[in-house]
């Protein structure tokens, strides 16, 4: 079990923002999860993987693979009010689920430095 965040490499954010950003996104990934794959996911460790994409266009491809996958996701949308000047989308939290899953979307995908 695993969940995996993707963040946006081209918007340059702050390493304070990025972290800020990619725990909204666990957080809301994991409160619409399925209890008992939350359960199972603690159990193992909560393993997680912050993934780099190029684009907001990757980033909601990678959303609607997901879906597809039947996996649960939490696209993250910053409200605009300190880094950025508008509302912009900065990453996607998938899962927790079977690491198969997750990684038959993921898996091609590069850690971020």
């Amino acid at each position: 079990m695993k969940q995996v965040i993707l963040v946006r490499n081209d918007l340059k954010m702050p390493k304070g923002k990025t972290v800020a950003q990619c725990s909204h996104g666990s957080v809301e990934a994991t409160l619409k999860s399925d209890k008992e794959k939350i359960n199972e996911w603690k159990r193992e460790g909560m393993k997680k993987a912050v993934l780099s994409v190029d684009s907001e266009k990757e980033l909601l491809k990678y959303n609607q693979q997901a879906k597809d996958a039947g996996l649960v996701t939490a696209l993250i949308t910053d409200a605009g009010k300190t880094f950025f000047k508008e509302p912009t989308r900065t990453c996607l939290a998938i899962g927790p689920d079977k690491d198969e899953k997750i990684d038959k979307i993921t898996g091609k995908l590069k850690l971020v430095n």
